[in-house]
């Protein structure tokens, strides 16, 4: 398993509609509720997101590797899920 950072503003509507889609997936699954997220929203944190490379957010990260940036779906927030636990890693 792997962390993932998730880099975010707090009134952007992609990353409302991320963590919303994030809770319903932890719910529907319950491995993906051991997933450690750190969450880091670029303008409370600035000096900790100028430490990764990105241009929109929502952008996630899993171990040291970005998985995805911009405007996410369901679909693209459960590969991150199942990328951090390591399911893609041999195929």
């Amino acid at each position: 398993m792997k962390p993932i950072v998730m880099i975010i503003l707090e009134h952007c509507p992609h990353c409302r509609n991320a963590r919303r889609w994030m809770a319903e997936l932890k719910e529907e699954n319950p491995q993906y509720q051991t997933l450690p997220i750190e969450m880091i929203d670029e303008k409370l944190h600035p000096e900790v997101s100028k430490r990764y490379s990105y241009y929109y957010v929502p952008t996630y990260y899993v171990g040291d590797v970005k998985v995805h940036e911009g405007v996410p779906t369901k679909e693209i927030v459960r590969d991150v899920f199942d990328k951090a636990l390591g399911k893609f890693e041999n195929g």
